[in-house]
This record gives structure tokens, C-alpha cells and sequence, in this order.
């Protein structure tokens, strides 16, 4: 329900509630403000809504009167199974929706409303069309919609409102005059039926009322507040700069003690109050009431806004509400006491991973001011970084360690005796390992790390997680695996420790990458699908992990040559990239969806989402290993565009005689693809003649260092060397020391189909009797039918309806129409049974059918199976 405000939404709905039979139905209202704008309150308050309607109270949930603690990780999904077990509809109102914009409760609700049982329903009243894909469930018959036309009164109903409802008696034509004025807001009949009480001439007053909407309600509310007696008058204007009003809070901030019996006055006759809990203990202000009387206080009292605000700011500190500290210290313009207070909420936002309200409380202090306080300067910093800008981080860090080397101890009573304060020094230190990192410096890396490390205490588990994970990325950038392995897995478990859950999740990447280094991509998956239920079990802030996730079992499944699977996990990804905020790896979507593209045939396509994977990266947190530009390189090679390639190699300023390290490793192998096509394009032995000693210096860091992954493609390309030189018997022996020494040779399919055909002249001439050509023939078939794969979708007609379904959807249909159960489905597919309930959901609404058999029939008569 859209409309501006005061148009009766929440009326409206509250008499559809009421004029409805009941028929065992249970109903969850919640009313939003201001204060609600932030992801893990708002869930902690439907979870509180929910559970009081179905029964069974969330053990995470509070009172609106406490502040809720932000355990967003399990409400999702426990919500979800509850509603599941609810008996009878359940509705779930949420009033005042455009009052929350903060991106996260849009993506959550998109995930909550995707996932929904069939007899739960969601009512959104906003002032503004949510961030939601409207237009997708529109499409799919899945939305409702009531807006501003279907709401405005005619005639006959401000006829019926005036006379009956407010007991006014009006002739005709004065109400077809006020509802012209008016255009049928409802909010405007309200108050001037309000304003005409007692009044004798009431066609003279609503001949006067002319002008926009914002005059009638300046000029209407005046007369309303005009006939008030002065302390009802005060009590209003100076109440209003609260977007949640309790007796206690109001005698704070207004003086007095009389708050919570003016709050019952003020329901009583109407005055646009509206109860946000069943006790009548918190209260709000109509919106629209609200801003009028913050605009006539304003106007009237400028001097007196700053001082309200400070007094609300502390009754709201005292009582531990430390964000609404914060929101009426800037109100204030109270700029150090914002920073005391912001430095008091950075713990639990860290824990909470709610760094975009940090950002936009900084946005609103002077840079001398965060700059003056080094937990605000730090962090402030490191968004910096985050958003690429690595040059003013370093300066940031100097702030805070000079402000802490004059003040020991921290004893500056201007900042927040917190934890982040005594722990400080460490988290610099860390962050320092960073900028190292960014910078290529892994010497520096590794000292800052190691000083990380010693100036955190035991219990300090984030800075100690931290510390531990930039040692081993500093291992696995020079190719130990092993000590890199051993120390990333203590940096995970002190993450686990500190709570963190978000970056324990996010880190199954980092371990999954080392482990594929290693050559177990099997390890690799059952980390991927691990992290993956329990990220989706948690749901929340956890979501933002998801698609990190299924990027990474994309990579799997492209790799050992199911690239219908690698797209589907890719597609899953963006959907959750809809729905929480991709990570600082967000590149290696369009690098995954780039090698999809090109082993299908789109070779522009692929290098388009090359282009914007370089846009994408951000240095700084892990080691470049695979760097975009030698990817990009290798896309070059496989299309014949070896000019490009070329000049990639010369401005890299990569050759055959550089010194061998795993940073490089990539690059080095990527010239050896270039130097071997440029071969067979121009055939000169002498310009390979450095080739097979580089390929002996890396097969010989590799082996020595346990990268049995790398091994396989080093040795690869070491049989394409021996072929372009013409011997044959060596370049069989090294192609069959390629799969033969690797621990699960299976797993590496299109390392060997992306050469093309070279690779396959090799594999053909490999395809011999008995166990030494089982595997040459595994990938000959596979090759096979990739190509065919690839005709079928340049040249077939594919039918209306199997255009709405994606190729994972496609693929979760043909299994529906077999004898597997549901998590048999999700083990075939390496998903978890939510994620395949949401495919399942998706293919139930654009086939138009309810059940599993209905979907498999309808997909037969429309040839999709």
C-alpha cells in the first residue's frame, strides 16, 4: 500500500483487519520509525511482532522499551521455520515502511518474502515504493497493490467522514469544496475537520483554505495547535523532536513530571498519537503531525532545538539506547559528545557488522573531530581502504598513534573507555599488515602481524584472528601451503571466539583457495557447502557471506567441467548479491562468469566482465594470486588476439629469466601460453628455448612447497612445450604425469579442455587401451559435449516458457522428475535444502503450478524435460 502521507493507510488497514472474518488467522502489526532504520533492530522488532502472534517468543526478541541486541544470524531462518509450523494464515503488517531505507532490511525482506510459506502474507503501507523487486512479483501475480487514486476520498465519502465520523454538518457544497482543496487527502479532512470545531463560520474557513498541501497543513495544524491550552501547545512542540515518545523520556526532555498523563491526554483527544506497544508505555507522533510541529518549534524556539536534543541524548545514554544517543547528539550539533558516544557503539557495531551506520554518523562530524579521537580515526581509515583509497589510510594510522603515545594508557577523558580503545594499538598494527599487504610488502606484512600478535592479550580474539590470518596470507603468497593452512585455520577459530560471524564465513574462501593450491578441491567443496548451511541457517548479517560462497563452488564446478552447474551457483550468487551486499571479492563473480562466457562461445561477453572485475578489485586484503589482467591475458590467447596479449606481458614486464615466486606463478604460466600460441601462429624453436627452464624453476618451487594444484597445470603446459618442439613421447609422458600425480585428477577437467585443440591432439594420441587412457578418454567426452552443448544453445529455438527458467532452474526441473527426495536433490545439486526450496519456489510460480508432480507434468507438455 503507496501513497503519500496521511492518506488513511494505516486506517485502512486496521478496518480490513477488523471487517474480516477470522477463520484462525493471526495477525503481526508493527509500526516503524525513524529509529527502527537500522537492520538488526528492525528484525529484533518483527521477530518480537511475529512470535507474539503465532506464540512461542524468539529467544533473541525484546520489548520494544529495551534495545535490542542485534541477533539477526538466526532470526531469518528461525522466523521462517516458525511461520512455517504456524496453523492458519499469518499476516504480517509493516506500518511506515519508508521510515527504514537501510539497504540490508530491503535484501533481508527480498530473502524473507522469497522464502515465505504459501499461507504467510507480508502488508507493506510506505509513503514511497520500497527497494524491493516489485516488478518481478508483479509480474508473477505475487503482489497486491493499493495506491494513492484508490485511497483518495470522493465526495461522498469525505461527505460520509464529515458528518458522520466527526459530527459536523456541512452542506453540500462546503464538503464537495473541502474535497476539492483537499483532492481527497484524508490527512487534510482530518484536520480541518479538527479546526472547524466551534467555529461558526465554516464556509468562510473552508473558502480560505487555498495553495499546495504543505500551506493547508501548516495553516490547518496552526489552527489546530492554536486552540490548545499552553502546556498541551508546549508539551507538543517540545516532544516532537522525539521520534519515540515514553513518559520518563518526555519528563526528561521537557521538564516536568507529568509526561506519561499528558501522553494519555494527548491519546485521548486524538491529537495524532500512535501506540507502539500493547502496553501504551512508547507512543509516536503521526508522521506528518510531527514534522509540522517541529517546523513551528523551529520557527518559534530555534535556540531551545539544541538543548531538547541534548536532553534526550542523555536519557537515552543513560538507559543504554547508544544509537538514539548518538542520532540527538548530532541533532544537537553536538559534535564531541557524538564522538564520546559513537566510540561507546563501535564494539557492537564491529560484532554486528554494522559499518554502514558508523559511516553515516562520521559523514556527519568534522574531519578534526574524528581525527582527534583514534578509534574514530582508525576505523574512519580503514572505509577508506575499503573503498580504495589506500593512500589516506596510512594517515589515519599515524593520527591515532600519536594521540595514543601522548595520552598512556588512553587516558584522554575525552574518548570511551571501551575495549576497542585498549585493544587499539593492536588493531592498528593490524590494519598496518594490511596497507603492507596492498602494497606488496610482505616483510612488512609479517612484522606488523607479529607485532599484532604481541600486543594483544589472550582473550583478544578479533585483533588475534586478524594477526594470524595476514601470517598466513603471507605463507600462502610465498607458496607454503602447508604453515599457511595451519596458521589460517588458528586465525578462523579466533574469529569463531570473538563472535564474528560474518568474516568466519567469508574466510572459507581464503581456505578453500589454499586447500585447492594443495590439490584437494574436494576439501574444498565440503568447506564451501559447510559454511554455506550454516550461513544460510543463520541468515541475516550471515547472508552477506552467501554469495562469496557460491562463487567459490562455481569455481569447482567449472573446473572439472560442469558448466551448467558453475553458471547455476553464479546466478545463485547474484540473486543473494540482490539481497546482501557482495564482499570485497565481488570481482571474482565476473572473473567466474567470465571463464563461463568463454568456454560457451561469448568471447566478447567474457571480455566485458573482465573489464569490470579490474574495476572491481580493491589491494589490501589478500594476496593477488591470480591477477585480472593475466586472466584477461589468457582470454586474449584463446580467441587468437595475441597482439593484446602481448602488450599485457610487456607492460606486466614478465619473462622467462624473472625470479620464480608463487606471487608471479600465475603470470609465468600465462606467458607460457602466450609464447607456445605465438609458436604455433609463427613457428620459431629458438623462441622457445627459455620456456622449458621456466616450467622446471616452477614445477620445482611448486613441488617443493606441496602445491600439488599447481603442479598439474605446470606439467600441462610442459607437455604442450615438448609437443611445439616436435617431440611427442616426452609431451605424452609429461600429459600423463599431469593427472597421474595429482590427488583427484577428475576435478581438473577444463584446465585441460581451455587449451583447445593443441591439448586435444594430445589427448587423442593418449586415448589408448587399458588404465593409461581411461582419463584421456574422460576428457575427450567431456570436450565433447561441452561443444555440443554450446551448438545447441547458438542455434536451437528455445520455447517461451523455458526462457523464464534459468539454466539452474532448468536443471533443478529435470531432477524433480525422478525418483530422488528433496536433500538427495540438494546433494546431486552440492546445495543446501534451503537454497534448493527457493529454486523449487521459483519454478512452482513461473510454471503456475503448486506441487512437485504439477510442475514436471506442465514441463512436459511444454517440451522442457
Amino acid at each position: 500500500m503507496s501513497a503519500p502521507a496521511g492518506f488513511g493507510k494505516s486506517t485502512l488497514l486496521a478496518e480490513w483487519l477488523a471487517g474480516t472474518p477470522d477463520d484462525g488467522r493471526s495477525v503481526a502489526w508493527l509500526s516503524l520509525d525513524a529509529a527502527d532504520n537500522d537492520a538488526a533492530t528492525f528484525w529484533s522488532y518483527v521477530a518480537t511482532a511475529l512470535h507474539g502472534a503465532i506464540g512461542g517468543p524468539h529467544p533473541g526478541a525484546q520489548a520494544p522499551t529495551t534495545s535490542p541486541p542485534v541477533p539477526i544470524d538466526l532470526m531469518l531462518t528461525t522466523l521462517l521455520n516458525d511461520l512455517d509450523a504456524a496453523a492458519g494464515d499469518v499476516w504480517l503488517v509493516l506500518d511506515d515502511f519508508h521510515l527504514v531505507d537501510d539497504p540490508q532490511v530491503s535484501r533481508d525482506l527480498t530473502v524473507l518474502l522469497t522464502h515465505l510459506p504459501p499461507h504467510v502474507h507480508v502488508v507493506l503501507s510506505t509513503r514511497a515504493d520500497p527497494d524491493l523487486p516489485l516488478a518481478r512479483w508483479r509480474v508473477r501475480g505475487d503482489l497486491v497493490e493499493i495506491r494513492a487514486a484508490d485511497l483518495r476520498f470522493t465526495v461522498d465519502e469525505a461527505a460520509e467522514y464529515l458528518t458522520e465520523v466527526t459530527g459536523l454538518h456541512l452542506t453540500a457544497g462546503d464538503v464537495a469544496a473541502l474535497e476539492d482543496r483537499t483532492e481527497g487527502w484524508i490527512a487534510a479532512l482530518q484536520l480541518a475537520a479538527l479546526s472547524m470545531q466551534g467555529r461558526d463560520d465554516v464556509s468562510g474557513l473552508i473558502a480560505r483554505f487555498t495553495g499546495t498541501d504543505r500551506y493547508l497543513v501548516d495553516y490547518l495544524v496552526e489552527e489546530v495547535l492554536a486552540h490548545q491550552p499552553g502546556p498541551v501547545r508546549d508539551f507538543l512542540l517540545r516532544s516532537a523532536v522525539l521520534d519515540r515518545l515514553t513518559g520518563p523520556l518526555c519528563d526528561a526532555v521537557v521538564g516536568g513530571g507529568d509526561g506519561r498523563d499528558m501522553l494519555t491526554t494527548l491519546e485521548r483527544a486524538n491529537l495524532f498519537l500512535v501506540p507502539l506497544d500493547d502496553r501504551r508505555e512508547w507512543f509516536r507522533y503521526h508522521h506528518l503531525f510531527a514534522d509540522v510541529l517541529r517546523a513551528r518549534l523551529l520557527a518559534e524556539q530555534p535556540e531551545l532545538v539544541p538543548l531538547l536534543h541534548q536532553r534526550a541524548s542523555r536519557w537515552y545514554e543513560a538507559h543504554d539506547f547508544i544509537d538514539e544517543a548518538v542520532r540527538h547528539a548530532l541533532a544537537a550539533r553536538d559534535v564531541e559528545r557524538a564522538a564520546f558516544l559513537m566510540e561507546l557503539a563501535v564494539p557492537a557495531i564491529r560484532r554486528d557488522r554494522r559499518e554502514a551506520t558508523l559511516l553515516t554518523w562520521l559523514a556527519e562530524l568534522p574531519d578534526d573531530v574524528v581525527r582527534r579521537s583514534p578509534v574514530l580515526g582508525v576505523f574512519s581509515g580503514y572505509m577508506l581502504m575499503a573503498a580504495g583509497d589506500l593512500d589516506a589510510f596510512g594517515p589515519r594510522l599515524d593520527d591515532a598513534e600519536r594521540l595514543l603515545a601522548a595520552a598512556p594508557g588512553g587516558s584522554d577523558p575525552r574518548w570511551a573507555q571501551t575495549d576497542e580503545l585498549r585493544t587499539l594499538p593492536a588493531t592498528i598494527a593490524v590494519y598496518r599488515a594490511s596497507l603492507a599487504q596492498a602494497h606488496g610488502d610482505l616483510a612488512g606484512t609479517a612484522d606488523h602481524a607479529r607485532r599484532a600478535l604481541a600486543l594483544a592479550g589472550p582473550d583478544d580474539h578479533l585483533a588475534r584472528g586478524g594477526a594470524a590470518g595476514f601470517l598466513a596470507l603471507v605463507a600462502w603468497a610465498q607458496g607454503d601451503v602447508s604453515s599457511a593452512l595451519e596458521t589460517f585455520t588458528q586465525a578462523v577459530a579466533s574469529l569463531h571466539a570473538s563472535d564474528n560471524l560474518v568474516d568466519e564465513l567469508t574466510s572459507t574462501v581464503v581456505l578453500a583457495d589454499m586447500w585447492l593450491a594443495a590439490g584437494r578441491p574436494s576439501t574444498a567443496r565440503r568447506l564451501y557447502l559447510r559454511a554455506l548451511q550454516v550461513g544460510e541457517a543463520h541468515g541475516g548479517r550471515a547472508l552477506r557471506a552467501l554469495p562469496d560462497l557460491h562463487v567459490g563452488l562455481s569455481e569447482l564446478e567449472y573446473e572439472r567441467g560442469d558448466l551448467a552447474a558453475a553458471r547455476g551457483h553464479l546466478e545463485s550468487a547474484k540473486a543473494l548479491g540482490e539481497s546482501a551486499a557482495m564482499t570485497e571479492r565481488r570481482h571474482r563473480w565476473f572473473v567466474a562468469m567470465a571463464r563461463v562466457a568463454g568456454a560457451e562461445g561469448e568471447q566478447q561477453r567474457a571480455i566485458a566482465l573482465l573489464d569490470t572485475a579490474e574495476q572491481l578489485y580493491r589491494p589490501g586484503f589478500f594476496p593477488d594470486l591470480r591477477p585480472v589482467a593475466a586472466v584477461r591475458a589468457r582470454a586474449w590467447i584463446a580467441q587468437g588476439r595475441l597482439s593484446e596479449a602481448t602488450v599485457w606481458a610487456r607492460e606486466r614486464g614478465v619473462s622467462c629469466t624473472d625470479e620464480v615466486t608463487y606471487l608471479r606463478e600465475f603470470d609465468h604460466l600465462t606467458l607460457v601460453r602466450l609464447l607456445l600460441a605465438r609458436h604455433r601462429e609463427h613457428p620459431d624453436a629458438d623462441a622457445l628455448g627459455e620456456v622449458p627452464q621456466l616450467l622446471a624453476r616452477l614445477h620445482d618451487a611448486a613441488d617443493d612447497s606441496g602445491r600439488a594444484g599447481g603442479l598439474v597445470e605446470i606439467r600441462m603446459l610442459t607437455a604442450l612445450a615438448h609437443e611445439s618442439r616436435g617431440d611427442r613421447v616426452q609431451a605424452l609422458q609429461s600429459l600423463r604425469q599431469s593427472w597421474d600425480g595429482a590427488p583427484e585428477p577428475a576435478a581438473y577437467a577444463r584446465l585441460f579442455l581451455d587449451e583447445g585443440e593443441p591439448v586435444r591432439r594430445l589427448l587423442r594420441a593418449a586415448d589408448t587401451p587399458g588404465v593409461a587412457g581411461e582419463h584421456a578418454r574422460h576428457l575427450l567426452s567431456l570436450g565433447t559435449a561441452s561443444d555440443d552443448e554450446t551448438r545447441e544453445s547458438r542455434t536451437s529455438v528455445i520455447p517461451p516458457s523455458a526462457e523464464r527458467l534459468s539454466e539452474r532452474e532448468l536443471q533443478v526441473l529435470r531432477l524433480l522428475d525422478s525418483e530422488l527426495t528433496g536433500p538427495q536433490i540438494a546433494r546431486e545439486l552440492f546445495v543446501t535444502l534451503n537454497t534448493l526450496r527457493s529454486h523449487t519456489k521459483h519454478i512452482f510460480t513461473k510454471l503456475e503450478v503448486t506441487t512437485r508432480r504439477a510442475a514436471v507434468s506442465r514441463a512436459r507438455e511444454r517440451g522442457l524435460t
